[in-house]
């Protein structure tokens, strides 16, 4: 007769379904058994444990004193499984194994409610991130991720799920949903509008004033210049290359409210400064600009790790789309 493994008594008083705290043998124990009688070698049970073999020694002597039975045997073919062992281990194993199986999928209901949305610096820095609270309360069952960077994402690489592009499309390979069309505007604080000395009438008013000028971070959709804007709207006589410079598009934009000159912005990206007070449209002349685009993957290369495929086909990225527009 295989004799049976006597464990410590285990309170299973049923509270709501669930039963009372068990009384079982240290985890670090069981691990080092299962372990070791899988591999059968307790050299290798220690390296995928990261212990030493003189450390899973112990832990499975302790083993066999709380159950007062022999669990392995040495022979010249190696180590042996005792017919306790042999009881033991199946149920160890399929024990950790189903364990492995619950906390991967937990892992991945974790990594499915997340959706990761690259923007560039001034884009989220403007516009998304006061718009993220009503995000948050529309689409609650999602965590939002916000990578903030002006380069470039490899979203087939599981850097982002999905991004918001500036430029004119259209971008191979990705799915691509209008998001804003974006014009050009002159803007500048309140004060240099009203002042009495040299005030903003018209635009060759501009002549007397600091004209602030930023860099464009992707030269292959570089946006207009003040040049392509005088030139636009015929107006001559101001030199366009006079003013500061600034490497952030935001940086001129806060230059801008600070009345350090007037700056040539994309109206989706000033707009909440105008309607709040901040920023002055002094001339009513604009010139068009890009779009910002919605692009996400049909499928994900990440499989059931990303939100890629998830946020793609299952209309996610449309709802952020839709509470994102105003």
């Amino acid at each position: 007769m295989t004799p049976r493994v006597a464990l410590p008594p285990t309170e299973s008083s049923a509270v709501g379904g669930r039963t009372g705290m068990r009384k079982l043998p240290p985890l670090n124990a069981l691990r080092a058994f299962e372990a070791a009688a899988r591999h059968m070698s307790f050299t290798q049970a220690a390296r995928e444990l990261h212990v030493t073999t003189t450390a899973v020694s112990h832990q499975i002597r302790h083993l066999e004193e709380v159950f007062g039975l022999i669990l392995f045997t040495r022979s010249p073919r190696g180590l042996q499984l005792t017919d306790a062992g042999e009881h033991l281990y199946p149920v160890l194993r399929d024990g950790f194994d189903r364990f492995a199986v619950a906390v991967q999928e937990l892992a991945r209901k974790s990594a499915a409610s997340t959706l990761t949305i690259s923007a560039t610096l001034a884009f989220a820095e403007r516009w998304l991130i006061p718009r993220l609270p009503a995000f948050r309360a529309a689409e609650s069952d999602i965590e939002l991720s916000l990578n903030a960077d002006d380069r470039i994402l490899d979203l087939r690489g599981g850097e982002a799920d999905a991004a918001i592009r500036y430029g004119r499309g259209p971008y191979p390979g990705l799915r691509s949903e209008l998001l804003l069309e974006d014009r050009f505007i002159a803007v500048c604080s309140p004060a240099l509008v009203t002042r009495k000395f040299e005030p903003l009438r018209s635009p060759a008013d501009l002549g007397r004033h600091a004209l602030i000028h930023y860099q464009w971070k992707n030269p292959a959709i570089a946006g207009p210049s003040w040049s392509d804007w005088l030139d636009a709207i015929g107006t001559t006589g101001v030199d366009p290359s006079k003013g500061p410079r600034f490497s952030e598009e935001a940086h001129a934009v806060q230059a801008a409210v600070g009345g350090q000159g007037v700056a040539l912005c994309s109206q989706v990206l000033v707009a909440d400064d105008i309607a709040a007070g901040l920023l002055a449209q002094p001339f009513k002349q604009s010139i068009k600009g890009l779009a910002f685009h919605l692009v996400y993957l049909d499928a994900s290369p990440r499989g059931a790790r990303s939100t890629s495929s998830q946020h793609g086909s299952d209309p996610s990225c449309s709802r952020w789309h839709r509470r994102s527009s105003p």
